[in-house]
């Protein structure tokens, strides 16, 4: 009985706000996907020109051969629409927080090279600007190209290797300058 109650409650809550007019979206990063990584973000609707993105990401798979790029990242960001939001220009402001667990692994443009011979663990902290564009498919649809920049507090400690490798260095920190957001995301509007 009180269970019904409940969920009786919760549905009354979720009837009394409105979706209506491109107030909400869905999205994927398909360039996250690309890398068997689970994302997810929604985008609410604040103000005629303004929305708030809550984007996470989760790579929990070892990639065998003594790899893996396992991490869990929540990345929300703040956006200032040029013309009406979900549509066209925008500039965001974020943060960005997770934990990494990262070794074996070659980065594009020979970013950290040294992830390819050593193992990493920690965790980063930190906060960046981004510029994007979104294109209106359909009603329901957009596509979303997004890139950022920013900086990051980086704890971690450092070893050998994947599986067998001794701690070489522990509670090591490094402020990162760079690239803190890449995405082409499809995105469903209620």
């Amino acid at each position: 009985m009180i269970r019904r109650k409940g969920i009786i409650a919760l549905m009354g809550v979720l009837c009394s706000f409105s979706l209506y007019g491109q107030n909400v979206a869905l999205k994927t990063n398909v360039v996250a996907d690309a890398t068997s990584t689970i994302n997810l973000a929604a985008e609410i609707g604040i103000k005629p020109k303004t929305t708030l993105d809550i984007y996470a990401n989760y790579n929990p798979w070892s990639l065998g051969g003594n790899k893996q790029f396992k991490h869990l990242l929540l990345q929300p960001e703040y956006r200032f629409w040029f013309c009406e939001r979900f549509n066209g220009s925008f500039w965001g402001i974020h943060a960005h927080a997770g934990i990494f667990n990262v070794g074996g692994v070659s980065m594009p443009f020979g970013m950290w090279s040294k992830l390819k011979d050593y193992r990493y663990e920690g965790e980063f902290i930190g906060a960046g600007l981004s510029y994007g564009y979104q294109w209106v498919v359909n009603r329901h649809w957009n596509v979303e190209a997004n890139i950022g920049a920013g900086y990051a507090y980086i704890h971690y400690d450092k070893y050998k290797c994947k599986n067998c490798g001794k701690l070489l260095e522990k509670d090591k920190h490094k402020h990162y300058v760079g690239p803190t957001k890449a995405a082409i995301s499809l995105i469903y509007l209620f």
